[in-house]
């Protein structure tokens, strides 16, 4: 056993109608929580609520009438929840009072995965905050009596493609840069801590992330049909999931009580997989633009990649990343509220209004 393995061994708020179908499915299957009557208002705690997910994940549980409680690194003004300062999660102080209370833990805080970050420093800089800070997190709600954490990993845990089929939840991880080696390792560490207390462990793994002002790639090409400019990848013929911050979020929801959550680790998406050419009309529709697509070779760009130090979004852009849901669909009810074509439209409109 190396050194490591032996330390880890010790929204956007939905419209009414969406929310309320999504409710409706659960009432059913209400986890009753410390002896409380079923249905009755769990207090939900938040890491990385000021994260793009995170301040969507907010305005759906105060739509959902749950008490929120936002766990933040520094003062900040929240209407919609109870803000307690926890600094950062690389130090273990405050931690367990800032837990007091909360039934059930959504962790979202991480450091985010960057583009060309590679060698041994980047890994142990991921696992200071990704897997060290989730050690501290977890033990400091067990501590608590915290009854439940909701780990936002990475499909990245999976790998960096498919080819001959989508990824499954049941899939032996294969993460090939740091993050999703951090993602991994911290998927361990809480189903180790679940397997030593009575904290159950629901572990989500999500591909691309899509929603209002959202960064990286999406957000380059967002800007570029904006602008009527042509893209270079009408020969592309890939397939790639994704997942609207909406549709996230309301799977997160669902594994706050349901009770087939526990100890499960699921894969999350849309449930509609897009080609990068199809991808890039459906944002062009969302903003009422016209797809310019140029048909340039996959063994253009991929070359055009390598030279420009951008092998790694060329990549993604041309190749697959498909992921079996069914799982989620089985065992918890759950199927994604919104299309793609509306997610996309939601984004790209609140984009514009916050612009």
């Amino acid at each position: 056993m190396s050194r490591r393995e032996g330390q880890l061994a010790k929204w956007v708020s939905m419209q009414s109608q969406v929310v309320h179908n999504s409710n409706a499915r659960q009432k059913a299957k209400r986890l009753d929580i410390r002896g409380r009557a079923v249905g009755g208002p769990l207090c939900v705690g938040v890491t990385g609520a000021s994260g793009f997910v995170g301040s969507a994940l907010l305005e759906r549980l105060a739509c959902d009438r749950y008490n929120v409680v936002a766990l933040m690194r520094c003062p900040s003004a929240w209407r919609l929840a109870t803000a307690r300062i926890v600094g950062d999660l690389e130090r273990a102080e405050g931690l367990t009072d800032a837990l007091n209370g909360v039934d059930v833990l959504i962790h979202l805080a991480a450091r985010a995965h960057v583009m060309r970050e590679c060698g041994s420093d980047a890994l142990s800089q991921y696992r200071s905050v990704n897997v060290d800070g989730t050690l501290r997190l977890a033990t400091a709600a067990v501590a608590a009596g915290v009854k439940r954490i909701v780990f936002v990993s990475s499909i990245k845990v999976n790998g960096e493609c498919t080819t001959a089929r989508p990824f499954t939840a049941s899939d032996e991880p294969a993460p090939q840069d740091a993050y999703g080696v951090s993602k991994w390792e911290a998927e361990t560490v809480l189903q180790q801590i679940a397997g030593e207390s009575d904290l159950e462990v629901t572990i989500i793994r999500p591909p691309l992330v899509y929603g209002p002002l959202v960064k990286g790639n999406l957000r380059r090409l967002s800007s570029i049909v904006q602008r009527g400019l042509p893209l270079p990848f009408g020969a592309v013929s890939n397939r790639r999931s994704l997942i609207s911050v909406y549709n996230l979020c309301d799977l997160l929801v669902r594994c706050i009580e349901h009770p087939a959550a526990a100890g499960q680790t699921f894969l999350a998406s849309d449930g509609e997989d897009l080609s990068t050419p199809d991808l890039i009309r459906e944002i062009a529709t969302a903003m009422s633009r016209p797809a310019r697509l140029w048909p340039v070779p996959v063994a253009i760009l991929r070359f055009a990649g390598r030279i420009t130090g951008r092998r790694d979004e060329i990549d993604r852009l041309c190749g697959s990343l498909q992921m079996d849901i069914t799982k989620a669909h089985d065992l918890l009810d759950w199927h994604p509220p919104l299309s793609v074509r509306e997610g996309f439209r939601r984004a790209m409109h609140r984009s514009i209004a916050n612009s």
